[in-house]
């Protein structure tokens, strides 16, 4: 019989493509690979870009936001980003959805939730790493499911993780009885100990603790798996400058967020 641990659990928003969903998808079983625990595992997400390494900057009209791509880990996704970019897709695009403590999303020309493509004009596959997490201020793609990765991408914004949730994962990592059969239920899906535990460095639950994120987006926990392919290394005031903009019933803002410009180039710490 498997013993479920109560825990207060955040609810799973999907990051659509297609409709502004708030329920977590069924069909969605891939997951990310395990990693071991290594107590020296620099965490890329935590760096500031390398001199001369590409970077994007997100000019919008409440502000800036400065990018650091990670293409070793998602290679399609930094890209098709990159090259979008460059040829001015995105720019004039607006966020069109935003949901405070949670992302912003955009990069769909038809502003819709429903519109956009690769550069390849074609969906593509989706690249899950076991170096990159759900901080506050990763950069992934939005998608309809398993490898339907187009244009659109969000941005995660929340600036903390539900105590209780860190300290059911930070107390796995010390279980080691019967750690197939404990575990906790997220509706119909039960989630072992062992996968909890298997999930996440202690380096990742300390970042979470200390930065925030959506740790609810882990595939250990949602079923779906975004890529990350981003992190943003300046500008998350403008970040929370725009996930607190006044929203409708499918959280559009009211008043448009706009992407005026991405340029790609070369980061230098002095500039």
């Amino acid at each position: 019989m498997k013993k479920a641990i109560n825990c207060l659990i955040a609810a799973i928003l999907v990051i659509s493509t297609s409709a502004c969903s708030a329920n977590a998808e069924s069909n969605a079983p891939t997951e990310q690979g395990t990693q071991q625990n290594n107590e020296n595992t620099v965490l890329l997400q935590s760096q500031m870009p390398k001199e001369g390494d590409e970077i994007a900057i997100i000019q919008t009209n409440k502000g800036e936001i400065r990018i650091q791509f990670f293409p070793e880990q998602a290679p399609k996704a930094v890209e098709n980003f990159k090259t979008h970019a460059k040829e001015g897709y995105f720019d004039g695009l607006i966020f069109h959805r935003v949901i405070n403590n949670f992302m912003i999303q955009g990069g769909d020309p038809t502003g819709t939730g429903s519109g956009g493509e690769s550069i390849w004009k074609k969906d593509f596959e989706d690249e899950p790493s076991n170096e990159l997490y759900f901080f506050r201020g990763a950069l992934a793609m939005a998608n309809r499911g398993p490898n339907t990765n187009g244009s659109q991408f969000f941005i995660v914004q929340n600036n903390s993780v539900a105590e209780q949730m860190l300290q059911l994962l930070k107390e796995s990592k010390t279980t080691e009885n019967d750690g197939d059969n404990m575990g906790i239920y997220l509706g119909e899906k039960f989630i072992s100990i062992n996968e909890m535990k298997n999930a996440f460095t202690d380096a990742a639950l300390d970042f979470y603790e200390q930065n925030g994120g959506s740790i609810e987006l882990e595939s250990v926990f949602s079923g779906s798996v975004y890529t990350i392919f981003g992190q943003v290394y300046s500008g998350l005031d403008t970040v929370d400058a725009i996930a607190v903009s006044e929203t409708d019933s499918s959280d559009k803002p009211v008043k448009d967020i706009i992407i005026e410009k991405i340029t790609i180039e070369q980061y230098h710490a002095n500039k």
